[in-house]
């Protein structure tokens, strides 16, 4: 490698695109984008036990219950997870919405807020960065280092009696009704939803649901966001992801397996 290494993406280093990647998570920019392969149905992972049924939610998890389980820094070997949100990615319930109000379960995610009336529910978020060394050269035939930034912001949430139960497939029936896209506000800020289509869904719960969102980030290219739901028991966990590079050219990425892996294996 070059001692002059030249970054492929200069959206790493750039201020303003780093902000995007902050707010993105928080639903407060205006950003653009065609999302998976366009199919109007959520994927969800098949239910724990017999088929067809999932597993008894029982008594809501509390908020010291969901403290305990939620990501810690010891829990993730790369990156940085934060334990306390900053205020600007902390966005609060009511000040989500959405142009049509049966793609509000979808907005409510990508800003990790939680579905529903939720018992408790407590917020993580993580960063994490890799660098590869890219195939292709420098306009002076240096080596070049493509680098990925991806951010993660978390939502612990717990419900009584069935709840996480329907405010997961209240997300799923929102993944179908909304296939065309939205515009969702977060913050008093706009983002204009352009694509809504499946993905495979984790396993490692009792159910999931995986959704990618195309977004207008007003470009040529398409931006790309993910949503990952996960529920075990009477706790849902949900994973609003962006990739730094895939927000502003659309280009697949995947959404950290290590960090949902670590979460829901906390969830016991």
């Amino acid at each position: 490698m070059s001692p002059t290494v030249v970054r492929r993406t200069a959206l790493a280093a750039s201020a303003a695109v780093l902000a995007l990647l902050a707010t993105a998570c928080g639903g407060s920019s205006d950003d653009d984008g065609a999302a998976g392969d366009g199919e109007a149905k959520a994927e969800r992972s098949a239910p724990a036990g017999d088929a067809g049924q999932s597993a008894p939610a029982g008594d809501a998890p509390t908020a010291a219950d969901l403290e305990k389980a939620a990501l810690a820094p010891a829990d993730v070997k790369n990156g940085e997870v934060t334990t306390k949100v900053p205020a600007k990615d902390d966005v609060a319930k009511d000040q989500v919405s959405a142009d049509d109000a049966a793609c509000l379960p979808l907005a409510l995610a990508q800003s990790a807020v939680a579905q529903g009336e939720p018992a408790a529910s407590v917020k993580r978020s993580w960063q994490g960065q890799t660098e590869a060394p890219s195939d292709s050269k420098g306009p002076d035939g240096q080596d070049m280092t493509t680098v990925n930034v991806d951010k993660i912001m978390l939502n612990l949430a717990s419900y009584a009696d069935g709840g996480a139960e329907q405010a997961l497939k209240g997300l799923s029936t929102a993944a179908e009704k909304c296939s065309g896209g939205f515009v969702a506000s977060a913050g008093g800020d706009k983002l204009k939803i352009t694509e809504v289509g499946t993905a495979t869904a984790p396993e490692g719960g009792d159910e999931a649901v995986a959704v990618n969102l195309g977004v207008d980030v007003g470009k040529d290219a398409d931006g790309l966001m993910k949503l990952v739901v996960v529920r075990k028991g009477a706790t849902l966990v949900t994973f609003s992801a962006v990739n730094l590079s895939s927000m502003m050219t659309g280009a697949e990425f995947e959404v950290p397996a290590e960090v949902v892996d670590a979460q829901v294996a906390k969830l016991g």
